[in-house]
This record gives structure tokens, C-alpha cells and sequence, in this order.
């Protein structure tokens, strides 16, 4: 009997730097690693020649061994999901993928599928609902339409944590037998980087200066906050010599926060670092004093973990999922209260017993996940739909 073929797509982690790119790589690495029973064919739309050929490596790499093929369809992202998303025409993933006995969609939505196979699909947050005006307003109406209706289409729906598992309850009322929490996991890459010739290289590649920071990491996008973040600093910056870096790729909107230090008075010690390289992530978090996370919402929050794992005081927020993430370890404040964050940073950073305390419990924290774990129990979904 022929071992089960399980589709996946992964169009976002041939795409996508971080997020949901990131996800989708750590999870379908750790999965073929673990399961030995099924065959895997890894779907994305058609990658553009340039774009393909810088990530030919990773593409390699998820497609290194016998068990696994790698079906790419003829048509780029836009054209796909326009087909699938827009017009709704009922071209069946197969159509490009070959047979399947089960497709994964970890990136919210569902193509037409053809046969009485499980589908699963992962809902990652829905900040589109809850934050509508941080996104472009054409993106909004996109996915109120189409993320509703691949849930209702899913035999089953994954969600990155106890917060989106119940907004999916709340919103939409999805039965909770249908939802199953599959929490993240850190890559064992992220650890102390203390080797002062990488630490001095990175500090180089990145023009970060001799001085002291604090980092937050994440897509440059309203919802992240870093205008909040930015007024909060510029209460404390006369107080330390640190300055503030923010890694991450341009989303949508950010003008505004990044013209924010300049109103404030502290453009040279602000700085966008655009996005950074995953080899490079470790030490960048490892140098800093502090890591600041001060978004509105989030799904899971991965950054919170990375940092953790590099042995950082981690400063988050205490809304959606991030409790759920930071545990007892991080110190947690209202995103909406500039105040209550110079409190924070100005607490954490003059208390060197309490940082010392907050980077043991970050330790702690951060085994609590793994994406060995996570492929496990996905593993295990997996041969559930089959049954």
C-alpha cells in the first residue's frame, strides 16, 4: 500500500522572510525530519527566476530527501489567488500538486480541492478584524472574504494559540472541536552568541555603533506600535546612553512611524534596520540590552521566544497571545500606555538583579517550545484526519 501523500503549501516560506515564511519552513523541516510513515509534496505558486534562484538553497534543503517532492504551479502568487481567491474558480490544487490524501494550508487560506480528502488550514491571528485600520483597506476586504470561507471549507483549523483559537470561537463561531492550538517553537540557532568576533561583525554589517540598544523585531506595520514604542524611549533617553533599533522588512503605513523620532527629537537614536538575515538575528539580539515587543495584537509572537533564547530581558505587551508567550518571564505592560513602557524600561534596565532574574526565567520559558514538539503533535493531527 502507497504511504499517504500530504500537500503542503509552501508558497510563504519561499516568499516570506519572517512570520509566517519562517513558520512554514521550521515546521515542514521539523516534520519530514520526524515522520517516517507518509510522502510530502511541497506546493507553492511559480517563484520568479531571480527570487527562485536566491532561495535554491532552502528549497534544497526542504527538499532534500526521497520522501519528498516539490510541485510548483504555473502561475505566480498574484495570478494563483486570483483564480482561487477573487474569480473562485474551482481549479483544484491537484490540478498542479498530483494525487493527495491530505493538504495543509499554513497561511490562512484554502484552494479549491478536488475529492473527499482533509484539508486542514492554519489561522495564524485576526488582526485584520480587530485592527482593520492597520491594514490597506483593499487587504481587508480581501481576507474578510476569503479567510471566513476557508474556514468553513477546512476539515480541521489550526490556530497559533489559545487567543486565536477563540477569537475563531467568538468571530466566526467555529465549533471548538474543529480548532486545535499548535504553538510555535524556537530554532535551537537561537542561543547567547558570545564569540566578540561575530558579535563585532554583525555590529559592522549593520552600522550599530559602540553604544548600548534596545531592539524590538518585527514587520515595520501599525499594529506592531513602534510610534508608541518611540514616545515611550524619548521619555528615557536623556537617561541612558542606549539607543533603539527596529529590525524588520517595510509592511504597509510605516511612514509614520518611522517619521515619529524626528518629531520627537531623537532621530539619532532611532533606528530602522530594515530586515535582518536569520544567520545574523542571534547575535543581534544577543548584544541587546533589552527587547521590546509592543504590539497591539498578535497570533503567537515568535521574537518574544528568539530573544529569550539569546538571553534577553524581553519588555512585551499584554494583549492577545503574548501572555500565553512570555509566561512569567517578561515583564508585561498595557501597549496603549507610553508611560507605563518608560516605567518599564526605566525598571529593568536600572535593576541589574531583576534583568539577571528575567533572562533566567526567559531560559525557562523558551523550553516550553520546540518545533520538534510542535511537528509532533501536528504529526499526530495529521493521522487523526486520515482516520
Amino acid at each position: 500500500m502507497a504511504a499517504p501523500q500530504i500537500g503542503i503549501d509552501i508558497t510563504s516560506a519561499l516568499t516570506q522572510g519572517g512570520g509566517i515564511g519562517r513558520y512554514t519552513r521550521e515546521l515542514v523541516r521539523a516534520l519530514v525530519d520526524l515522520d517516517s510513515q507518509n510522502s510530502y509534496t511541497l506546493f507553492s505558486a511559480r517563484i520568479p527566476s531571480e527570487r527562485l534562484k536566491n532561495n535554491q538553497p532552502l528549497l534544497d534543503s526542504l527538499t532534500s530527501q526521497s520522501k519528498i517532492t516539490y510541485r510548483p504551479a504555473p502561475l505566480v502568487e498574484h495570478w494563483l489567488y486570483r483564480l482561487w481567491y477573487r474569480l473562485r474558480l474551482p481549479v483544484p490544487v491537484q490540478l498542479f500538486s498530483g494525487r493527495l490524501d491530505l493538504f495543509h494550508s499554513p497561511d490562512f487560506v484554502l484552494p479549491p480541492i478536488s475529492g473527499d480528502i482533509p484539508t486542514l488550514l492554519t489561522v495564524h491571528d485576526l488582526s485584520f478584524i480587530h485592527f482593520p485600520d492597520t491594514f490597506p483597506p483593499v487587504l481587508v476586504n480581501y481576507l474578510n472574504r476569503v479567510v471566513p470561507w476557508s474556514v468553513s471549507r477546512a476539515a480541521h483549523v489550526l490556530a497559533d494559540s489559545n487567543s486565536t483559537k477563540m477569537d475563531l470561537m467568538e468571530q466566526w463561531a467555529v465549533p471548538e472541536d474543529k480548532i486545535t492550538v499548535l504553538y510555535s517553537g524556537v530554532n535551537q540557532d537561537y542561543q547567547p552568541v558570545k564569540d566578540p568576533l561575530l558579535l563585532d561583525k554583525v555590529k559592522k554589517i549593520y552600522d550599530l555603533g559602540d553604544a548600548p540598544y534596545l531592539l524590538s523585531v518585527g514587520t515595520i506595520q501599525p499594529r506592531k506600535n513602534y510610534q508608541m514604542l518611540i514616545q515611550a524611549f524619548a521619555s528615557i533617553a536623556g537617561s541612558y546612553p542606549h539607543n533603539l533599533f527596529i529590525a524588520g522588512g517595510k509592511g504597509w503605513l510605516e511612514d509614520n512611524m518611522m517619521a515619529e523620532a524626528a518629531r520627537q527629537g531623537i532621530a539619532d537614536r532611532v533606528r530602522f534596520l530594515g530586515f535582518i538575515a536569520d544567520e545574523h538575528l542571534s547575535a543581534l539580539y544577543s548584544a541587546a540590552s533589552l527587547f521590546l515587543f509592543p504590539s497591539l495584537y498578535e497570533g503567537f509572537g515568535l521574537p518574544v521566544l528568539e530573544a529569550m533564547a539569546c538571553g534577553v530581558p524581553a519588555v512585551i505587551s499584554n494583549s492577545s497571545s503574548l501572555p500565553e508567550v512570555g509566561g512569567e518571564a517578561a515583564l508585561h505592560l498595557d501597549p496603549r500606555q507610553p508611560e507605563a513602557w518608560s516605567e518599564g524600561m526605566d525598571r529593568v534596565l536600572s535593576d541589574p538583579g531583576l534583568a539577571a532574574a528575567m533572562v533566567d526565567a526567559g531560559f525557562e520559558q523558551v523550553q516550553r517550545f520546540s518545533w520538534e514538539k510542535s511537528a509532533q503533535e501536528l504529526l499526530d493531527i495529521y493521522d487523526s484526519l486520515f482516520v
